[in-house]
């Protein structure tokens, strides 16, 4: 074994000692999933700095597009779970095929999601939209959609390289990814180099290229410089199949509670939507500050399903507690820092993606309710990448269901639309729904830590 394997491999011997793995696979995990978002931030601020219109297009066509990526980032799911426990079990040929079958699961949900693409302005109007802001929004969707099936074949490279501990390629794409977005923005945005000033829609080109970039820059890394013998990433695959029908198991369920997740958050925008282009924007600074820091939170969950993985691989239940535990107080104390920076400048995060006053008026008190949501938000999303890491997935299903699409979704249209409390109390309903959610899946781990342990 490599000595990421076996420091993955072997239980450790103190709580530091997990501290310290666990930030060692969450650190760079982190920076690589907030520069994703950083780069959809950066297309946000720049098309609100056109136009305020064209950061509500932008919103409406991101909308669809979150549940799109998280219901096949779900699926995709078991590329980690399968390859974390195949390398506490002493296994690291199988990691390869475990990739190589990702990768055309992959290819397949790419093709299918850039197909739902193209019916954005039918689904907008049918959800209400002003026609205006449905035809601009489903401009910005079908761009974002020819984007899927890179997306998908990086994710599931990604997931490949965390659950053999290397994750610093990740975080190095993706750290170039942003600065060839900034560029490709400035060129598309605005219309410079020749280019036509495509507003919102160029943000979406932008991004369409860039994420066919990293993902040949990832796979490329790979092919290049990971072992491949010892990996087994060449040659034929063994067991093919049974491959394919763990990981959809695993899959499965978990695209389901991440669809549910992630379309009670795309209803929210739809239900700003409902109330004007000022509460649409407004909101959408919010939601897209919440989503930097969610994917601080994410860093901590793969290293918790990885940790808890390894765990799981090696036939070790003490260390399934211990591992979960420590990811989830680690990510708490890092969650409390944010919470405190948006409780005290509100108004200078948000004037960072507009300086439009109306916009500024809805977003500065959104955010600072958002403030409140961070921790429930970051925590109930670690101690899913727990339960993930332990093949527990059916449970949390239901406890998406219930916290999001039982409570989330009413309660924050009732506040909003019903009573006419706008974007801030959209951000209300979804802090019932993130403390209702951790609270429950924190007990499930409890319950999942003490059993005996099973692999996937």
């Amino acid at each position: 074994m490599t000595v990421p394997e076996q420091a993955a491999a072997s239980p450790a011997a103190s709580l530091r000692e997990h501290a310290r793995r666990t930030l060692a696979l969450a650190l760079p995990v982190m920076v690589a999933r907030a520069g994703l978002i950083v780069l959809i931030a950066v297309d946000t601020a720049m098309s609100g700095h056109a136009d305020a219109k064209e950061l509500a297009y932008y919103g409406l066509g991101l909308a669809p597009q979150m549940p799109m990526i998280l219901v096949g980032v779900g699926l995709l799911m078991g590329t980690v779970v399968l390859v974390a426990q195949a390398v506490g079990a002493g296994e690291p040929g199988a990691c390869g095929a475990i990739w190589r079958v990702a990768l055309a699961h992959a290819l397949v949900f790419g093709l299918v999601f850039l197909g739902v693409s193209h019916l954005g302005r039918e689904f907008y109007l049918l959800s209400g939209q002003d026609p205006d802001l449905a035809e601009g929004g489903a401009r910005v969707l079908v761009m974002f959609g020819w984007s899927m099936p890179a997306l998908y074949l990086y994710v599931a490279t990604t997931f490949f390289l965390e659950g053999i501990n290397r994750p610093l390629p990740g975080m190095m794409v993706v750290l170039g990814a942003n600065l060839a977005n900034v560029g490709l923005n400035w060129i598309f945005i605005y219309g410079h180099w020749g280019a036509p000033a495509m507003g919102a829609e160029g943000a979406a080109l932008a991004t369409t290229v860039v994420r066919w970039l990293m993902f040949a820059a990832l796979g490329g890394y790979v092919l290049v410089a990971v072992d491949g013998r010892h990996y087994g990433i060449r040659g034929p695959i063994a067991g093919a199949l049974g491959i394919g029908r763990r990981m959809r198991r695993l899959g499965y369920p978990l695209a389901l509670a991440h669809g549910m997740e992630s379309s009670a958050f795309a209803s929210m925008t739809m239900f700003a939507g409902l109330m004007g282009t000022a509460q649409l924007a407004g909101f959408q600074v919010a939601m897209n500050l919440i989503s930097l820091v969610f994917m601080c939170a994410l860093g901590f969950s793969t290293a918790a399903s990885v940790r808890v993985g390894n765990a799981v691989g090696r036939g070790d239940q003490p260390g399934v507690g211990r591992a979960g535990w420590v990811a989830a107080g680690l990510a708490a104390t890092v969650l409390m820092g944010f919470v405190a920076l948006f409780a005290s400048v509100p108004d200078l995060l948000a004037g960072v993606y507009s300086g439009d006053a109306a916009v500024l008026a809805v977003a500065v008190p959104t955010v600072a309710i958002a403030a409140l949501v961070l921790l429930g938000d970051g925590l109930q999303a670690v101690l899913m990448g727990c339960l993930r890491g332990a093949a527990d997935v059916w449970a949390p299903v239901a406890i998406y269901i219930f916290a999001f699409g039982g409570l989330q979704m009413p309660l924050a249209y009732f506040l909003a639309v019903v009573h006419e409390g706008g974007a801030p109390a959209l951000m209300l309903g979804i802090l019932a729904g993130v403390t209702t959610a951790a609270v429950l899946l924190g007990a499930r781990f409890h319950t999942v830590a003490r059993r005996p342990v099973r692999r996937a």
